[in-house]
């Protein structure tokens, strides 16, 4: 009887972790993509708010607009003006009005809300014209009727030094090689940018991600001894410490081998990641251009292999990068597992190991992880995600034929 209750406790833990990554997405999912009203709100009236409070310098505001009254809001067509009035506010509290007549990208106009739905206004258009300074900001829906103004406020704050290093060092130089790699291919289109692109700094990456990936293969080669260790000394910490420093000096294993390249190439892979995601509208990323390009007479084509890279692909991308990142877990693993096989270890039949654990989670968790990024996040953003897994696969398949 004790095998069986040994598999169920098993699978009952898997399946309480692998719970708890679905928990952990579901934050993030909620954290990048907040609710556009909170609870809180009277179901009543017309509410007016922004998405952030506080806005980062060089982003831009969004305001939300639910129309919980019995009628249609209808609005005059106020371009190049934006739909609502705007204010500067002092420190004292005095306001100023604010105009203009330009515009980063066509002004579209904002003419009906009908009742009971909720309206999204994006203030992008205005970014380098009405809220080029930092400070707080009033905008008022100019809606005809009786009853308190529909105001709601904002504030611009300015990035701090870390910001402005990682714009200065990454954003930039990977938004204008982005830009001149279009410039050269037919239509200046996006997809074919990203792939070279990313293709670019993966190469760049090649070195560190593999000293990154053969750490991780001599960390796995060590793994059952460490296992066996931990069982034989958990009541001893300090006689575990000095047989696990022995081990590893025996088998050359550097347990940071597998961490400083990750940490070294992190911050441009998550740039890349910005870029593509926040710099395919060159209209809006101004700040991040070089001179040779602040007057450029094209913007890209985001069309490619019948894909919109500008909107988030819901049925091709998701499946697809769920299977690749699978494969590539599956890959990173192997090493493991087989070392497992040939020493005829028949444990995991009768009680995974925590490693085992911790694997399964990963072999699985992750792919649904990124399954549901897809799906909100733009196409462009997945073909990035896409190539760099493909890429990584390579890699591995290097390293593992290796071992």
């Amino acid at each position: 009887m004790s095998k069986p209750q040994t598999r169920s406790g098993s699978l009952l833990q898997f399946l309480l972790i692998f719970a708890l990554v679905y928990l952990l997405s579901q934050s993030a999912m909620k954290f990048f993509f907040p609710e556009k009203f909170s609870p809180q709100h009277p179901q009543e009236g017309i509410i007016m708010q922004p998405v952030d409070a506080t806005v980062k310098g060089q982003h831009y505001a969004e305001l939300l607009v639910k129309n919980f009254s019995e009628e249609d809001i209808v609005l005059d067509d106020r371009c190049p003006m934006p739909p609502v009035d705007v204010w500067m506010v002092a420190s004292d509290g005095e306001r100023t009005p604010l105009t203009t007549e330009e515009t980063a990208l066509p002004c579209v106009p904002l003419l009906t809300i009908p009742k009971g739905e909720t309206a999204s206004i994006s203030l992008a258009p205005w970014k380098y014209s009405l809220f080029s300074t930092y400070g707080t900001y009033d905008v008022a829906l100019p809606v005809v009727r009786q009853g308190p103004p529909i105001e709601t406020r904002f504030t611009y704050y300015e990035v701090g030094t870390m910001t402005q290093l990682f714009r200065t060092f990454i954003s930039k130089p990977l938004l204008n090689g982005l830009v001149f790699i279009a410039s050269m291919t037919p239509g200046y289109n996006l997809g074919v940018a990203i792939i070279i692109l990313t293709l670019i700094v993966k190469l760049i990456l090649f070195i560190p991600t593999q000293h990154a990936m053969e750490g991780q293969r001599k960390m796995q080669t060590v793994q059952p001894k460490m296992d066996a260790l931990r069982a034989k000394y958990k009541d001893n910490p300090q006689r575990l410490q000095q047989e696990t420093m022995k081990i590893w000096k025996e088998h050359g294993v550097n347990p940071w081998q597998s961490c400083l390249p990750m940490l070294i190439q992190f911050p441009i892979l998550i740039g890349l990641f910005y870029t593509i995601r926040d710099g395919s509208v060159l209209a809006l990323s101004q700040h991040l251009l070089y001179s040779p390009y602040q007057h450029l007479t094209w913007s890209f084509g985001t069309q490619f292999l019948g894909l919109d890279l500008m909107q988030p692909n819901v049925f091709i991308m998701p499946p697809l990068l769920m299977v690749m990142q699978f494969f590539q877990m599956k890959l990173s693993f192997a090493i493991s597992k087989k070392k497992e096989e040939k020493k005829g270890n028949k444990k995991g039949k009768e009680a995974m190991s925590q490693q085992e654990i911790q694997q399964r989670v990963m072999l699985y968790g992750l792919p649904v992880m990124i399954g549901f990024f897809a799906l909100k996040f733009p196409a462009a953003v997945s073909l990035y995600w896409g190539v760099s897994t493909v890429f990584a696969i390579g890699q591995q398949l290097f390293v593992n034929r290796r071992s």
